[in-house]
């Protein structure tokens, strides 16, 4: 948020800028989102080396939960990545997608 805040028109605190408060809304929805990605990844990494139990009734609701909010932009990306075995990169090149998508709102807002 302290980037955010330090970017944008000059308001009356000395050393603090103004942002559009639409702009800030998507950016934090935006940074909402990486740590649900985030989440369903670090997840995914417990249920295969065996550390929590897929079978347990909250952690597939969670599991579910997280999957059917990641999965829609990852097919997409999916589909243009070559096959590269048992790596699966698309999580990092959504997360620097989105992370990139909310610098350029915020310079993009600041300049206007």
């Amino acid at each position: 948020m302290i980037t955010i805040a330090k970017r944008g028109r000059k308001c009356r605190i000395p050393g603090m800028f103004m942002v559009n408060p639409f702009v800030e809304l998507i950016s934090t929805l935006i940074q909402l989102y990486a740590y649900v990605l985030w989440a369903w990844l670090i997840l995914s990494w417990l249920i295969s080396f065996n550390v929590v139990n897929r079978y347990q009734p909250t952690v597939q609701k969670i599991n579910f939960a997280l999957f059917r909010l990641t999965d829609p932009p990852l097919k997409r990306i999916r589909k243009y990545m070559p096959n590269l075995g048992s790596f699966d990169i698309s999580p990092i090149i959504l997360i620097l997608l989105l992370n990139f998508l909310d610098h350029l709102l915020i310079y993009y807002s600041v300049r206007m």
